[in-house]
């Protein structure tokens, strides 16, 4: 059984970097997903989908793996470039264009 580790990226609605210092161990699909045909409903019978591990580093997360057999694969994260500008860097007096509606 294959196992997922990474470190989830923070989500598109919030600036805040909550919920994305801990490493997570997740195992992969072992049986293909299917429509339910009456409610529509996306289904598998793969129990492990359900558990997902957290981790505070990701050697701890890989050294979970080892001890329990679990072949795994690290998805380092991206790194996000620090901004600089700040909202009133739009109001300067000394922008070199200046602001336009």
């Amino acid at each position: 059984m294959a196992v997922r580790i990474f470190k989830p990226a923070r989500t598109a609605m919030q600036s805040g970097v909550a919920k994305t210092k801990r490493w997570i161990l997740e195992h992969e699909l072992t049986e293909a997903r299917r429509v339910e045909p009456l409610m529509g409903w996306t289904s598998s019978g793969d129990m492990s989908q359900q558990v997902r591990l957290f981790f505070d580093t990701k050697e701890d997360a890989i050294a979970y793996a080892v001890r329990e057999g679990l072949a795994y694969r690290v998805e380092e994260p991206k790194k996000v470039a620090p901004r600089t500008a700040a909202y009133s860097d739009n109001f300067r007096a000394n922008i070199a264009e200046p602001w336009t509606h």
